[in-house]
C-alpha cells in the first residue's frame, strides 16, 4: 500500500500534466510496458516451475501413501528438493528474483526515469533479494554438492 501511494503520489505531483508531455513519454512507456510484461512472464514461469517440482512430489507422496495404506502401512510425510531445469534455472538458481527486478524496471521507466519511488522501490528489491539469493546458493551447494549445481551462478549469469 505505500509503495502504490508513494508511485501514485509521485505521479500526480512530478508525471505529465498536458498532451504535450504525454506525446513524448509514448515511446518510454510502450517500451516500460514491454520490459514489464517480459519481466512479468518470466517471473510467472519460473515461479511455476518451482511450484511444478512440490505438484509432483505431492503426486507421488499420493501414490506412495495409497500403496502403503493398502499394505496397512503408516503414514509419512516426505519433503522434496530438487534443483530447477527449466528456463533460466539452467544458468542461475534464482531467476525468478532476476525477471522480478527486470519487472519492476520496466515499471520504473513507465514512471519516468526520474520517478524516485520506483527507483527505490528497485534498488531495494535488489538489495534485499541479492543476499537471500546468494545464501540460498549456498544451501543448493550444501544440499546437493558442486556436481549437481555445477557452474550456476546465484542471479547473475556468470557474476553473482
Amino acid at each position: 500500500i505505500i509503495n502504490g501511494l508513494c508511485i501514485g503520489g509521485w505521479l500526480a505531483a512530478y508525471g505529465p500534466v498536458n498532451a504535450k508531455d504525454w506525446e513524448r513519454t509514448a515511446p518510454r512507456i510502450e517500451l516500460g510496458m514491454m520490459i514489464f510484461a517480459l519481466g512479468l512472464l518470466g517471473n510467472m514461469f519460473h515461479d511455476d516451475e518451482l511450484r511444478e517440482i512440490r505438484r509432483a512430489a505431492a503426486r507421488n507422496q499420493e501414490q506412495r501413501q495409497a500403496k502403503q495404506d493398502e499394505k496397512g502401512g503408516a503414514k509419512s510425510v516426505d519433503k522434496v528438493y530438487m534443483v530447477p531445469q527449466n528456463g533460466l534455472f539452467n544458468f542461475i538458481l534464482y531467476p525468478h528474483y532476476v525477471c522480478e527486478w527486470l519487472e519492476w524496471c520496466g515499471f520504473w521507466m513507465i514512471g519516468g526515469l526520474g520517478c524516485m519511488p520506483a527507483r527505490n522501490f528497485v534498488m531495494n528489491e535488489i538489495a534485499t533479494m541479492t543476499p537471500r539469493a546468494v545464501k540460498g546458493k549456498q544451501w543448493y551447494l550444501r544440499r546437493f554438492g558442486t556436481e549437481k549445481i555445477g557452474n550456476r551462478k546465484a542471479v547473475i549469469p556468470g557474476i553473482l
